[in-house]
């Protein structure tokens, strides 16, 4: 494929995220990208690949493309943003830009007359600009701005920095089936160039991109894809064999086949979801990695009648609740641009819910995990501590209870933690562990 027609595909995305963002209920970028190329199955691997990194860099640095499309007093056309990537960051010159835009088959139309002035006016520009407002430099919601810089402390420029950067693609050993340096050796016969996890035991990092749902060994249950934050979070829990555990918020399951690993399949998980298409697409995962402990259950809300079969009775709950999504904008770097400030607001009476709920469930003794993919204080240390407010009958865990050793620098305050691309090279996650007494 030209370069040109990977980048009229661009611009057709760009187009596409545009009308989507202008709906009530906007698809994911990754929604939009997989069903484009789904459509066009004749673009081979590496065109897909540059495809779509070209694109994800244009949603991660909207606001600054948009901003640059205004100074040279243009609308935020699909094509003029795309031509802004390719001078600002791809550093194109503009005979390439009216190379790329030449009206040939496949290629994107000619330059106007307009287009042609932007292009002349940003070429030789760098992508940050001494002009442009915080919100634009860092690429976020405005109407976030101060809590993001309450929550993200005196290092927020590097933590927004980071989470506006590509993701890394982490792997989680089933320790049902293999042991990390078993599987590594093996991803390794089989070329795929992998490293331990610096600090998940369970963890293995791709050190290249490469097709990994491929290897014989994922088809075989060897191993899930999961962020090492959340392998982290989820070995908080600490869940021993025997015990019965409650994921109240199951979704797919990636949690729940962690915990099932470290339960060595033995015992009862009891998975929730008042989503029942989240939780039809665990049956295949739990099949593959030959997890049979776990327990399914649609429920219709945090109020559920059902529940109170189980109160007072669960060892373990794990509450990976309802959030902004804020910690993944390196994955899912469109939240940043349909998320609004409602949204937080009904997530936040949401997430407080659904913890009074869940504490119910936990027996005296038992423990408590609560989990956001966000990092703003007020979904996570506000929301643990007005849940402690009202619950004088837990307390958070101590360092020395823990089962692992967490990195000294995503340890906020007793009990809480906070993982993020800049502390730790994972999602942004919080994490609290609290125990019934």
């Amino acid at each position: 494929m030209y370069e040109a027609a990977r980048i009229n595909a661009v611009v057709e995305l760009v187009n596409s995220f545009q009308d989507t963002w202008k709906t009530s209920k906007p698809l994911p970028t990754d929604v939009i990208i997989n069903k484009y190329f789904k459509q066009r199955r004749y673009v081979g691997s590496k065109d897909r690949g540059a495809i779509a990194e070209i694109a994800y860099f244009v949603i991660r640095n909207y606001s600054k493309l948009d901003w640059y499309a205004n100074l040279c007093k243009q609308q935020s056309t699909a094509r003029i943003i795309v031509i802004a990537a390719l001078l600002l960051h791809y550093k194109k010159k503009l005979p390439d830009i009216h190379n790329f835009f030449n009206g040939e088959k496949f290629f994107p139309a000619k330059l106007s007359e307009s287009e042609g002035k932007a292009a002349k006016q940003l070429e030789n520009q760098d992508i940050i600009n001494d002009l442009m407002p915080d919100h634009i430099k860092y690429d976020y919601p405005q109407w976030l701005e101060q809590q993001l810089k309450d929550s993200l402390g005196e290092n927020w420029q590097d933590e927004l920095l980071a989470l506006n950067k590509e993701a890394t693609v982490d792997l989680r050993a089933n320790t049902l089936l293999t042991t990390r340096d078993e599987l590594l050796e093996k991803l390794r016969a089989e070329n795929y160039e992998v490293e331990p996890t610096p600090f998940s035991p369970i963890g293995i990092r791709m050190q290249t991109r490469s097709p990994i749902f491929t290897s014989s060994y994922f088809k075989q249950g060897f191993f899930e894809m999961q962020d090492e934050g959340s392998q982290l979070v989820s070995l908080l829990l600490d869940a021993k064999s025997g015990e019965k555990v409650i994921d109240f918020c199951a979704g797919a399951g990636g949690k729940t086949l962690a915990i099932a690993a470290s339960m060595k399949n033995k015992g009862r998980i009891l998975a929730w979801d008042n989503s029942a298409h989240r939780l039809d697409q665990m049956a295949d995962r739990l099949k593959r990695a030959r997890v049979d402990n776990v327990q399914k259950r649609v429920i219709e809300s945090e109020n559920d009648d059902f529940l109170k079969r189980h109160k007072g009775s669960a060892d373990k709950v794990i509450v990976d609740a309802p959030c902004s999504g804020s910690g993944t904008w390196r994955r899912n770097p469109d939240l940043k641009w349909h998320f609004k400030a409602e949204n937080l607001a009904n997530i936040m009476d949401t997430q407080e819910r659904i913890l009074e709920s869940a504490a119910r469930l936990v027996k005296v003794g038992g423990k408590l995990l609560y989990i956001t993919c966000s990092i703003l204080q007020s979904e996570n240390e506000s929301q643990v501590e007005a849940f402690l407010e009202k619950n004088k009958n837990f307390r958070v865990a101590t360092s020395d209870e823990l089962c692992f050793n967490i990195p000294a620098h995503a340890i906020i305050r007793e009990g809480m933690f906070k993982f993020t691309p800049y502390r730790t090279g994972t999602d942004g996650f919080f994490a609290s562990l609290l125990q019934r007494f």
